[in-house]
């Protein structure tokens, strides 16, 4: 099949929307769709119509038509299918089958076109997929939220610990009947006879002087400016401001989010040889129960910053037990591997190359066992007079893991406002935008194993599927490490570094 265009036109034949996947003209497909109309014969029950030299197949679609030309020794088949999901796609974009409506999303029309043809040919998706390629969905940029918004709570324990530090100092002078000493780090340079009240009011409270929070939101008590220590609130408020304006919040204590590895901070003292033991996983489950598949794929990356450490070897430590298959690079030496544990070149005259990242190993599980599932979630949307009420819940399965900054998205139905949110164990963040319910935990351990949610907002139970869920962790899940590492001439040990990470790739409950 070869697919010339797809277009929406009016039943005059004017284009509203038109994606061509071969060369062509605009003169050339406004002619064609021009003359759509007067070949149409309303007395007939087919849905396709063909000239000399193409065929169209359309589809009504109100006063609307959905029009494919196509060339004729084209299936007309496939054409007929390729047809249906063409018109299934447009109403997930356009509310109503209307000119303006349709010229409104006419770039998200023809970026979902794209997902369906490609050089004229179909692609093998389904609607589902359409909605994912094209929401273009990123882990990483989840990740990168995660990590500002862990700064962004350090920059406020920061601001709260010298806020205390401050009032602690001011209650000392006071009972020793000194002066209040100048805090140059906050501004107010080498004045030193100033009373406390001016320092304080000078250094701490000025930036806080927009009232952000109503009290409805947050009930307080008198106003005491001078009261830094009442739990940061006013801190709290202020930093909060700068986030929804789109600031950057960095913390005082020089630590900064590395653009390099955006899942992980990298660790303080990186050795001349240094190891990155690296995990992804991608698991699919049924909502009702039943892993459709798990993958796991891990890889150990050795870099050599000194060549006078070039030869050496490592002793890795397998003890897994989940039955993963392990994979050496092709030089290294695969005998020492298998009756060894060992990790060495097959000529050990030669060294590793220097800077360089290498796989020396990787390994990889594919399983269906629900047993290995990291933590499992259990969805429970139930249809009540309102609209639905859903009970949400999470339980780590693998003891061994602790999970970092843990995700879990549900979907929600647009335009019907924001879930109400009952019992809540972390927080929860409703994004209108997107219509998406995230809810947030910060660590989720063998201390913490399971946890739940319940919100209720209208719509059916199938609204709140598929479920994604996103994590970082510094324990990796197959449990494989690099425990030593040594010259080649002789069994002397040698210093080295090394960082473990285990990230979802995905995570998704259909």
């Amino acid at each position: 099949m070869v697919l010339l265009a797809a277009a929406v036109c009016t039943k005059a034949g004017k284009a509203i929307v038109s994606r061509q996947f071969v060369e062509m003209t605009r003169t050339r497909i406004e002619g064609l769709l021009a003359a759509f109309p007067k070949l149409m014969n309303t007395g007939k029950q087919h849905t396709f119509v063909e000239t000399d030299s193409v065929r169209y197949v359309y589809q009504p679609l109100e006063k609307l038509y959905m029009v494919l030309i196509t060339t004729k020794n084209s299936n007309i088949l496939e054409d007929l299918e390729t047809l249906r999901l063409f018109s299934r796609v447009i109403p997930e974009y356009c509310r109503v089958l209307e000119e303006s409506e349709i010229s409104e999303h006419c770039f998200d029309l023809i970026f979902a076109f794209d997902e369906i043809v490609a050089l004229g040919y179909r692609e093998n998706v389904n609607l589902a997929q359409i909605r994912t390629f094209t929401e273009m969905d990123s882990h990483e940029e989840k990740v990168f939220r995660a990590v500002r918004e862990t700064q962004e709570r350090e920059a406020k324990a920061e601001m709260r610990r010298k806020a205390k530090e401050l009032q602690q100092a001011r209650r000392d002078a006071e009972r020793s009947g000194k002066k209040v000493p100048a805090f140059g780090g906050f501004g107010s340079g080498g004045m030193t006879s100033v009373s406390s009240g001016s320092i304080i009011t000078d250094t701490i409270v000025e930036p806080e002087k927009p009232k952000i929070t109503p009290a409805s939101v947050r009930p307080s008590g008198p106003s005491k400016a001078l009261k830094l220590g009442a739990k940061g609130k006013e801190v709290d408020n202020f930093v909060d401001k700068l986030k929804s304006e789109g600031e950057t919040i960095m913390p005082t204590t020089g630590k900064r989010g590395s653009e390099v590895s955006k899942a992980l901070p990298p660790p303080v003292n990186v050795e001349s040889v240094h190891l990155r033991v690296e995990e992804k996983i991608s698991l699919t489950c049924g909502r009702d129960g039943g892993l459709q598949n798990m993958e796991v794929l891990g890889m150990v990356t050795l870099r050599v910053s000194d060549d006078k450490n070039g030869r050496i070897r490592l002793i890795i430590n397998n003890n897994d037990n989940k039955g993963l298959q392990l994979q050496t690079h092709p030089n290294v030496d695969k005998k020492l591997f298998t009756a060894d544990s060992v990790i060495g070149l097959k000529n050990p005259e030669k060294s590793f190359p220097l800077n360089n990242d290498v796989g020396v190993l990787k390994w990889r599980l594919q399983t269906t066992d629900e047993a290995l599932i990291p933590i499992t979630i259990n969805c429970w949307p139930s249809e009540s007079g309102t609209g639905c009420d859903v009970n949400i819940e999470y339980e780590l399965q693998e003891d061994s893991l602790e999970l970092n900054d843990v995700v879990i998205s549900i979907p929600v139905p647009s335009g019907v406002g924001a879930p109400v949110i009952g019992d809540l164990d972390g927080e929860y963040k409703h994004d209108s935008r997107r219509n998406l319910l995230e809810w947030c935990l910060p660590v989720i351990d063998a201390n913490n194993k399971t946890g739940s949610l319940e919100f209720s907002i209208a719509g059916q139970p199938n609204d709140f599927f598929p479920i994604n869920v996103s994590f970082v962790s510094k324990r990796n899940y197959c449990d494989i490490q690099v425990t030593k590492a040594t010259y080649v001439d002789g069994d002397g040990p040698v210093r080295f570094s090394s960082e473990t990470s285990f990230v979802v790739d995905k995570y998704e409950i259909l």
